[in-house]
């Protein structure tokens, strides 16, 4: 079932990317050829940065919402909440599996990418801001029980965000993208990872975060 998770999730990141740039000059052309957004996504700019991203993010939320459906046989719900939460609630129900759908993200969507260059720094950086998105916009969702529907006890889980939202916030980081060059500290104690990052063009500007768009 995942395969037909994955190809669910990349049709809904099309259909996203094009209703959010409707009213741009650029609007998200696809075409039938093997490479369904053209050339953008071999150039460092701002709409590559999206496509990366909202592609990585529809893999994952549909990933993980096929966990907790039961279409998916090697996942199920996210059943670690469980048990107390709070003075008139607790954990319980299906919480849509994001850490599974995070995790094949990282798998499937970054193998892909070879090298150790800007162009591969800012793939990787822009399809964890995507997974990211999708994690940090889930929210908690709960069922009244007790008499006559009387809300003496609730049950909850957490819920995936609509597509729709998870597009709304990355249109935003799009607007505010960061430009970044390659970052090199040079220094053999940094460990590799360290070694090779991402840093903004203008000195001035603050490092990008974790959940920021990069382009360059």
């Amino acid at each position: 079932g995942i395969l037909h998770s994955v190809s669910s999730g990349l049709l809904t990141a099309i259909k996203e990317c094009k209703w959010q740039f409707r009213n741009r000059r650029w609007n998200c052309p696809t075409s039938q050829g093997p490479n369904i957004f053209g050339k953008i996504v071999n150039r460092g700019c701002r709409e590559t940065a999206f496509i990366f991203a909202i592609t990585s993010a529809g893999v994952t939320h549909s990933v993980a919402r096929s966990c907790s459906e039961g279409s998916i046989e090697s996942c199920t719900c996210d059943y670690r909440r469980r048990g107390p939460g709070g003075p008139d609630w607790h954990w319980g129900g299906c919480s849509d599996n994001i850490d599974f759908g995070r995790l094949f993200g990282r798998e499937f969507v970054d193998s892909s990418e070879k090298g150790r260059d800007l162009r591969f720094l800012m793939n990787l950086h822009n399809n964890e801001a995507g997974r990211m998105t999708v994690f940090s916009e889930m929210r908690q969702e709960c069922k009244c029980h007790g008499m006559s529907g009387s809300c003496t006890v609730r049950t909850c889980w957490m819920r995936l965000p609509t597509f729709r939202a998870v597009g709304d916030v990355l249109k935003d980081r799009f607007d505010g993208a960061s430009r970044v060059i390659y970052g090199n500290k040079g220094s053999n104690r940094a460990s590799r990872v360290e070694l090779h990052h991402l840093e903004p063009e203008n000195p001035a500007h603050k490092p990008p975060s974790p959940h920021d768009l990069v382009y360059f």
